[in-house]
């Protein structure tokens, strides 16, 4: 098991970040290897993935969202993964997003790509877009507001 940890400043507010990162079909646009996220209800995703010439599928659950402060997920099936999303107000329009990962890589590309460093790059190449994409325009393409809690909460 690996654990990533990649932070980014954005020029926008806190809730214009957070809000963008509630649009997890858009994730394809930012995110290099995501294929397509489908959300299939407030705490349910589906992922296509490719990495080294493979296509994977998996689904994952939200498992605690709490507007302007965190995302959090765990996988159900696929590659064995969770982490965290969190938003810190560093001020009026500006924002520090930090993503926090604990992967434990499948087959043998993820394996050596973990090995060799490439997931802890992509996370912060990924992280550099999403930057870039949320800049852009200033503004998000829409939001989620809702609150999960953790279970047993």
């Amino acid at each position: 098991m690996s654990t990533i940890t990649e932070s980014v400043d954005v020029e926008v507010p806190v809730s214009t970040a957070y809000n963008q990162w509630t649009q997890f079909e858009e994730f394809p646009k930012f995110m290099e290897g995501v294929e397509q996220i489908r959300q299939v209800d407030a705490t349910h995703t589906h992922w296509v993935t490719r990495f080294g010439g493979v296509t994977r599928e998996f689904d994952a659950t939200i498992t605690e969202q709490h507007p302007d402060e965190r995302v959090a997920w765990t996988s159900d099936s696929g590659p064995d993964h969770a982490g965290v999303i969190t938003f810190h107000r560093l001020g009026d329009a500006h924002t520090r997003v930090t993503a926090q990962m604990d992967i434990d890589p499948e087959g043998f590309a993820e394996n050596v790509a973990d090995k060799l460093g490439l997931l802890d790059r992509r996370v912060k190449g990924d992280m550099k877009r999403f930057k870039e994409f949320v800049e852009r325009t200033g503004t998000e393409t829409g939001a989620w507001r809702g609150d999960v809690d953790r279970p047993g909460s």
